[in-house]
């Protein structure tokens, strides 16, 4: 008997998604399995964020997740907003502990993490006294920190510069099996993914392995 290929960790089938009567997405049939590094590229526009939701939404309650908004808190630290991809993990009491007072433990923890993300020196400055590129940095440490096998990111080092950028997504592919990444930067797509996604006009129009792909071949969905 001819074995089956495993079970996709997420699937689509058909799936259209509408906004204020508006088409983001139209009939995506989508399969991803464990281990995948997935980029979804494609005009502003296209649908990726959108299809990048829907996707999450399968793996919401175990993945870690950057979204384009962040969802930092301005007013904590950069270590208070890093250690909470954990507070699930720990009771009330030790985490109001540790935004009282900082656990040695929970500290050099995440002090590992920015070191990574070359935020160190701004481990306890506020979030909102960073520059965008270090906010988004910080978001994508506290995606790190939670510990996940699956990662999501939409637009995850779109305010980084390409030098950092790369530091940032080695540290996201080398951290998780499998990576989802919504991404306009067409050339770090295909250095740090093994397939690509593309859409134009809320279509599915290119999925094909990175190792066939050159950047032109990408071209035609960023015409109009």
């Amino acid at each position: 008997m001819l074995n089956k290929d495993p079970a996709p960790l997420l699937a689509l089938e058909n799936r259209s998604a509408h906004y204020n009567g508006l088409t983001a997405l139209s009939g995506i049939t989508l399969r991803i399995q464990a281990g995948e590094r997935v980029a979804l590229v494609g005009q502003s526009g296209a649908g990726k964020s959108t299809l990048l939701r829907l996707l999450y939404e399968q793996q919401a309650d175990e993945a870690a997740l950057v979204p384009q908004d962040l969802g930092l808190v301005n007013a904590l630290s950069v270590f208070h907003n890093i250690y909470m991809g954990r507070l699930h993990k720990y009771g009330t009491a030790y985490n109001l502990l540790n935004l009282i007072r900082p656990q040695r433990k929970e500290v050099e923890a995440v002090r590992a993490i920015t070191r990574s993300l070359d935020l160190e020196e701004k481990l306890f400055a506020r979030a909102g006294e960073l520059s965008g590129g270090q906010q988004q940095r910080t978001a994508v440490g506290r995606a790190l920190f939670k510990g996940a096998a699956v990662f999501f990111g939409d637009e995850p080092v779109s305010s980084v510069d390409e030098h950092q950028s790369r530091d940032v997504l080695k540290a996201i592919v080398d951290r998780h099996e499998t990576v989802v990444l919504s991404m306009h930067d067409v050339g770090l797509a295909l250095a740090f993914t093994d397939r690509i996604v593309g859409l134009k006009s809320g279509r599915l129009v290119l999925d094909r392995p990175t190792r066939d792909l050159a950047a032109s071949d990408l071209d035609d969905l960023y015409r109009d």
